[in-house]
């Protein structure tokens, strides 16, 4: 009998003998499900399998120009530039650069990486710009900058993981000054010649906000008044007209500012040329990728005649910007500087299941195990909109923020919210991207975000 057991079990997936209860109908739709599903998962497997085939094609797609891809050209080396960090500081030992990363909370990841500097003097810029950076209040390097101005001006490409006001903007336009200073040195620029050195933004106010083209025309100008040869910059960006900026590109320009879609816009009616350009920075990679721009980024890389300089510079670094990253740049270092302090912070990461009937009422008993403020995420707007109803009717004091509000209501809620008028804020977390709350004990994801980047 044991062996006859033993058997049957092997044979469980055929429905005979000791199931002779079940009726032969009942044992065909059985075999018929069985032989559906195995059907579907082998569907789905195929489906799974395209998906990866054209990834590794998006991938592969490396971001060149049509005469490399023609050429079959690749670079396997950086770019060569005539800066040294000071020979004391390159004489240091690894552990004392790792004490100096460990300190202002520096992640890097790269080989052959140029060791951190901790002042504008000993990164060797000219007296003119230490004395603008005086006047502009700017003492010490930033933890961004004490690593990324030396990867830079070695010649590096670089991925700048950084949020807003981390000061980032002089990471990238110190050395495109310097390396421009160079060449208009070596060789003045001629009529319609440059730009060497190329800035694209996702928006104008994203880069004026920056003060980025400011401190282009401001940094330029005290080098001019100590004798040095002047420097002009363009902007090309949407809203403003073509022909004024095509003014000084006539003259022939060393630096240029340009939004994707403007900057297109200019190379395919030959108004601007990028062959002698050598230097690129790509700022808020991640929102201009978001945006939709990724096609003419692609574009514009057709352009290039040279090998050039590649810098990233994004606030997260989802899947997307990693494959962008992959294809464009020769052998980058990644520089991560999360928020002043963040590899300190100590969360107690919390899971609890719950039925989704049951998630409105169990955030009430989530509320009262701190005191507030309290942040709540949900993906969905509707699920926002009603969280904050609920809430409001169960007499807590809170405000909502989504895509369909429009701005002044968003200003308003994050205001009150921001000087604790209002204790709960509920918000879906494309609303809430790049907004800082420093005085929050407690967040609540109402469901788990689609992108880790965003939990």
């Amino acid at each position: 009998r044991d062996s006859g057991s033993e058997q049957r079990g092997d044979e469980d997936d055929i429905p005979l003998g000791p199931q002779s209860n079940i009726s032969l109908l009942d044992q065909h739709q059985h075999l018929k499900e069985k032989a559906e599903a195995r059907k579907e998962s082998a569907k789905e497997k195929q489906l799974k399998e395209e998906e990866k085939i054209l990834e590794s094609v998006a991938e592969g797609r490396a971001l060149m120009s049509v005469k490399e891809m023609a050429k079959g050209i690749t670079y396997d080396d950086p770019i060569k530039t005539s800066w040294r960090a000071p020979r004391y500081i390159l004489g240091m030992s690894e552990a004392r650069h790792d004490r100096v990363r460990k300190k202002y909370h520096i992640l890097v990841e790269g080989e052959g990486i140029p060791p951190p500097i901790k002042s504008f003097k000993e990164m060797k810029f000219p007296a003119a710009i230490l004395r603008g950076l005086k006047k502009k209040g700017i003492q010490q390097p930033t933890p961004i900058q004490i690593q990324g101005i030396p990867t830079i001006l070695s010649g590096r490409d670089m991925i700048g993981i950084a949020f807003t006001g981390s000061g980032k903007t002089l990471v990238f336009t110190l050395p495109v000054i310097m390396f421009c200073l160079e060449q208009e040195k070596r060789l003045p620029f001629s009529k319609r010649e440059g730009p060497y050195g190329l800035i694209i933004c996702p928006s104008v106010t994203s880069f004026v906000s920056a003060a980025g083209a400011g401190s282009f025309f401001f940094y330029c100008r005290l080098l001019q008044e100590d004798g040095l040869p002047p420097l002009r910059c363009a902007l090309c960006i949407g809203g403003m007209s073509v022909k004024e900026q095509m003014e000084t590109i006539k003259h022939g320009v060393h630096m240029m500012v340009a939004t994707p879609g403007r900057l297109m816009d200019l190379l395919q009616k030959k108004m601007v040329s990028l062959d002698i350009c050598r230097y690129l920075a790509l700022d808020e990679a991640d929102r201009m990728i978001d945006m939709g721009f990724e096609g003419d980024i692609r574009t514009i890389f057709s352009y290039f005649k040279g090998q050039r300089q590649t810098l990233l510079f994004s606030a997260t670094m989802p899947k997307k910007i990693q494959n962008f990253a992959k294809s464009a740049l020769v052998k980058p270092i990644t520089i991560n500087v999360g928020r002043a302090g963040a590899a300190s912070l100590d969360v107690v990461q919390e899971v609890e299941y719950v039925k989704e009937e049951a998630k409105m009422v169990y955030l009430l008993e989530c509320l009262q195990k701190t005191p507030p403020p309290v942040l709540i995420f949900a993906e969905k707007k509707a699920d926002v909109d009603a969280i904050h109803e609920y809430l409001l009717l169960k007499g807590v004091e809170a405000v909502a923020i989504h895509g369909g509000k429009d701005q002044e209501e968003r200003t308003k809620a994050i205001e009150a919210f921001r000087d604790g008028k209002k204790d709960v804020l509920v918000a879906t977390d494309v609303a809430s991207k790049g907004l800082d709350f420093p005085a929050i004990q407690h967040v609540i994801n109402y469901d788990m975000p689609g992108e880790i980047e965003n939990y």
